[in-house]
């Protein structure tokens, strides 16, 4: 038991706490003193770039100011231009239709995957993967080499796996498992992207689809779908099997259980993959530097060719900057709930 409030010293009552709930007067002010230093180091920044924008190139190169109506006096000509003369909202609404629908994809198809390999055991022929992966590249290089029309040559190829699938391929017994495909679905993401853009430049080049959403949308799709896999694999996990049982007895179907039981009962680790995702593909410059010029640019590269053409204007890169993190700021304050809760879920097992 402790002490009574009258019979604790200054010192006891300064540095020890009086319940185990509740932090004694001198360690308080420590932790939130260091909370308060860390949150201006993370804010200010933020404030910096905000009140940047509101600036001229006069305001910029005499400064620092850092008071609006106080030190300066705020002007939105910076905003004007980039937003109205700039054309920033073409690649702004680029960057947020291509990163939307790419994370909403590789969600859905990377959450049904993971699904699959966490419930269903897979015993797939090494064979058939050998001839599938002789295939994709007899088609490239029919495409690329020999200028056939990449319809034809994926019909051909698509005719000759089915044909193989029925006849050399059931000879061989040599299987890969889930923790196989696992490992090859991450290992994708150990390769450099400078690996694979040149590859998929020349691919969407024959498709005609170079600079356009559709390609963007189809090469984060693809891109992400490890991450997607590999982080909701652990939610789906934690699932109890007999919830599922009890509606796969009740009549419901394996696609009904994943869609009515599964996803609802890990939406805050979809969350949280969500805003992963998200915040990669908006953030992503090298394949939309690739693959777009300029219908389709994109905000990064927008940034960069500013930065390029113009200089470091700060005043106009900080209008830019400001509209970028804005929706990744406002999205992640609507799920901030949701991701602490996927961040830790799985953290404690028993």
């Amino acid at each position: 038991m402790s002490a009574s409030p009258e019979a604790r010293t200054l010192m006891q009552r300064l540095f020890e706490p009086q319940t185990l709930e509740s932090m004694a007067p001198v360690p308080r002010f420590f932790t939130y003193g260091a909370l308060l230093v860390w949150t201006l180091v993370v804010v200010f920044p933020l404030y910096w770039v905000l009140v940047t924008s509101l600036k001229v190139e006069v305001q910029v190169d005499s400064g620092p100011f850092y008071l609006p109506f106080i030190d300066f006096t705020p002007t939105l000509e910076a905003w004007d231009f980039m937003l109205l003369q700039n054309n920033t909202l073409g690649p702004y609404l680029n960057s947020a239709l291509v990163s939307l629908v790419s994370t909403l994809l590789a969600l859905l198809i990377g959450a049904a995957a993971a699904y699959a390999l966490v419930r269903i055991q897979f015993q797939v022929k090494l064979a058939a993967v050998l001839t599938f992966i002789l295939l994709v590249v007899g088609v490239i290089v029919a495409v690329a080499a020999l200028d056939v029309p990449w319809a034809i040559a994926v019909a051909v190829a698509a005719a000759l796996f089915v044909l193989a699938l029925s006849t050399v391929v059931r000879r061989f017994r040599a299987a890969v498992g889930n923790n196989d495909i696992e490992f090859w679905m991450i290992s994708n993401r150990i390769m450099p992207p400078i690996v694979a853009v040149l590859p998929i430049y020349v691919m969407f080049q024959h498709l005609k689809l170079l600079d356009t959403q559709v390609a963007l949308i189809a090469t984060y799709t693809g891109v992400n779908l490890p991450i997607v896999v590999w982080l909701t694999r652990d939610f789906f996990a934690g699932i109890p099997r007999d919830l599922e049982e009890s509606a796969e007895i009740d009549g419901a179907s394996k696609l009904r259980v994943f869609f009515t039981i599964a996803l609802p009962l890990v939406r805050s680790g979809l969350a949280a993959t969500f805003m992963l995702v998200l915040i990669l593909t908006w953030n992503e410059f090298l394949l939309a530097l690739f693959l777009t010029n300029a219908n389709a640019q994109t905000m990064p590269v927008l940034v960069a060719a500013q930065n390029t053409t113009r200089g470091p204007q700060w005043w106009y890169m900080s209008v830019l900057i400001v509209i970028m993190i804005a929706p990744v700021i406002v999205i992640a304050g609507f799920l901030q709930k949701h991701i602490a809760r996927g961040l830790l879920a799985g953290a404690v097992k028993g």
